[in-house]
């Protein structure tokens, strides 16, 4: 146990930025992430093959943060082989985008929704890591601060078969909606930039077929749910911050942020309306802190 509590605390200091620390740290892994994740090794053992974990949450709640917090607790205390991606990782290149922006719809150009990821390379990547393979996988990886895919030399190499697979994103389970909810407008972009319902219902239809492809892969969903939308906007600016310490690359600021959670508000908010439908609800504080978990 003192191994993995230094090896949880060690990565928590590693992500904490100024202004920013994460509260009750021991608690929180005492009372909620050591409980999760003996809930996902019952699910691994009761089935010994390879596990597909989708951990999904709106922009900011600390997917990513959790996603490796997991890790840290299953490969510590359960020594199980774990896997661990972004759906991030998997969108199309900024050149693919720029040709769906000229054939589909122009905000199509911005990465993020359904329709702007390689649903062919994702299903195949996660089906190969469910096999008993040989060989080497590698899963890609996307540098936001160029706004491309990386070269192919810094993609992440999967030499052994995982026992856990965690799968995270914002979208991840997302399920389409009906017809008659995409027609009012969700906000100012879609009012002014999406007159015809275009772009709308390409990512509903992406969501009804490929992407429904590739969710009906996952065996066990966690949801991060946050207090309301407006959270949204407060923690991805934290994950700008974040992000321009530690890479010193190029950043969006508030107002490039502010119209950037308008491409993914439609889905968020349905996402948090139907979040009981989800194994593991994971409910998060106004101070960023988990303060219930629902299983």
């Amino acid at each position: 146990m003192s191994y993995l509590k230094n090896s949880y605390l060690k990565f928590l200091k590693q992500q904490e930025v100024s202004g920013s620390p994460f509260r009750d740290k021991l608690q929180q892994l005492r009372k909620y992430y050591i409980p999760i994740c003996n809930n996902i090794f019952k699910k691994f053992s009761y089935n010994e093959k390879p596990l597909i974990i989708g951990l999904s949450g709106g922009q900011g709640s600390g997917k990513s943060t959790i996603a490796k917090i997991f890790k840290i607790i299953l490969q510590t205390k359960f020594k199980l082989n774990v896997v661990c991606f972004s759906i991030d990782d998997f969108y199309k290149t900024h050149n693919e985008r720029k040709r769906m922006s000229r054939l589909v719809h122009p905000l199509f150009m911005v990465r993020g929704v359904p329709g702007t990821h390689d649903t062919k390379m994702l299903y195949k990547v996660i089906k190969n890591l469910k096999k008993n393979f040989y060989k080497t996988i590698k899963i890609p990886r996307f540098d936001k601060s160029i706004d491309n895919r990386s070269k192919n030399k810094y993609w992440q190499k999967v030499k052994k078969k995982p026992d856990i697979i965690i799968f995270e994103g914002w979208c991840v389970g997302a399920k389409p909606q009906l017809l008659r909810d995409l027609r009012k407008p969700m906000n100012i972009l879609e009012k002014l930039e999406d007159v015809k319902l275009t772009w709308r219902k390409k990512v509903n239809n992406e969501l009804h077929t490929n992407y429904k492809k590739i969710y009906k892969l996952i065996d066990k969903k966690i949801y991060l749910k946050v207090p309301n939308f407006r959270y949204v906007l407060k923690w991805r600016i934290l994950q700008e911050r974040k992000l321009k310490i530690k890479s010193k690359k190029k950043t969006m600021n508030k107002k490039e942020i502010e119209r950037f959670i308008m491409f993914y508000e439609r889905l968020t908010k349905s996402m948090v309306k139907n979040y009981r439908k989800n194994d593991i609800v994971v409910f998060m504080d106004e101070k960023h802190k988990i303060k219930s978990v629902k299983y």
